[in-house]
Parts: structure tokens; C-alpha cells; sequence
């Protein structure tokens, strides 16, 4: 099976222009713990309620910083015609509980998560991978 058929289509997103505060706004509207952030048509980053506690709250800054001043610049991604023991296993290797999918002009058209694999997935094969690699204690974790 494609992530194509499994992913969440229903994707907000944010501008690198927003405020945090915003952001974090919309995360509580559609209950999400992340947003992408798009920038002319093009994703550029994303941002989680931990960027927002960890490297804006938690260093003093205020709910008028800028997305684009703490969102993470290095975007792991997958692509809606890969298979979907393929990414799983890429979420597990590099512990993502969430990807955006991408098609293949590099435009956002969704979000897959553990829960949309664990649903699709008929052997378990998938979600197992994704699942224990993603349970893997990974050291420190670092903000930058």
C-alpha cells in the first residue's frame, strides 16, 4: 500500500511570518502537536508544541516571536507514492512520530502519523517497525 491512501489529506499550515502564538493557536484548533510551514508554495520547516515550550518559552521569549525564528529547518519527509512498510521503517530508523508527504513536485499533500500507519497496516509488519524504532531511547535530545 502507497502512504498516499493512509495519510491525512486535512493539513494546516503555517507561515515562517506567523507568530508563535498563532501557530500554537491553530495547533489547539485542529489538536495537533506540529504544523508545517510553508513559504511560496514550498515547505521550509516545521513547528511542534516542544519548539514552541523548549526553544521560545523556555529561553524568555514572547508569544510575538516569529514561526520562522524557532521552527526546525531540517524537514524529514516522504513521498506519496512510497510504499508503506518503506516509510515506516524511515520513521522508526529516525524516530519521527510524524512525516509530511510530499508529492513528487515537492508539494505538501499530507501528513502521515503512527496512528494513520497502525490503521492501514493488515500484518502489523509496518506499524510494528515504525512503532519500536520510534520507542528507542535516543540520548539526549537537543534543541537547536
Amino acid at each position: 500500500m502507497n502512504i498516499g491512501h493512509c495519510m491525512s489529506r486535512d493539513v494546516q499550515i503555517a507561515s515562517p511570518s506567523q507568530t508563535i502564538q498563532t501557530a500554537a493557536r491553530m495547533m489547539k484548533e485542529i489538536d495537533a502537536g506540529m504544523l508545517p510551514v510553508g513559504e511560496n508554495d514550498r515547505l521550509i520547516g516545521m513547528i511542534t508544541d516542544r519548539d514552541i515550550a523548549v526553544r521560545a518559552v523556555a529561553s524568555g521569549r514572547g508569544p510575538d516571536t516569529s514561526v520562522r525564528e524557532i521552527m526546525s529547518t531540517e524537514v524529514h519527509y516522504c513521498f506519496d507514492d512510497e510504499d508503506l512498510d518503506t516509510v515506516s521503517l524511515y520513521m522508526g530508523e529516525q524516530q519521527l512520530r510524524r512525516l509530511p508527504v510530499l508529492n513528487r513536485d515537492k508539494r505538501l499533500v499530507g501528513i502521515v502519523a503512527l496512528s494513520d500507519i497502525s490503521l492501514a497496516d493488515d500484518d502489523g509488519f509496518a506499524s510494528a517497525n515504525a512503532l519500536s524504532g520510534v520507542s528507542q531511547p535516543g540520548g539526549r535530545h537537543v534543541q537547536r
